[in-house]
């Protein structure tokens, strides 16, 4: 498992984290959501950044931290 940081163009309701995977969702004062949280493998990153794509967010940043153990 990786640790994951998202950020996305916006205000993304914290109703969305369920459906994104139980990632923490908070927001910055800069118009941005951040999203954090664990993905198991590279195809669970791509399927979370395919659903935000689905929603029609702006992706700014991804940053991928050290591997969970």
């Amino acid at each position: 498992m990786r640790q994951v940081e998202i950020r996305i163009e916006g205000r993304l309701d914290e109703n969305w984290a369920e459906w994104l995977g139980e990632f923490a969702i908070r927001h910055t004062g800069q118009n941005e959501t951040i999203l954090t949280g664990l993905v198991k493998d590279q195809a669970a990153l791509y399927g979370l950044i395919a659903k935000l794509r689905d929603l029609g967010v702006k992706l700014i940043a991804v940053s991928i931290g050290e591997q969970a153990t």
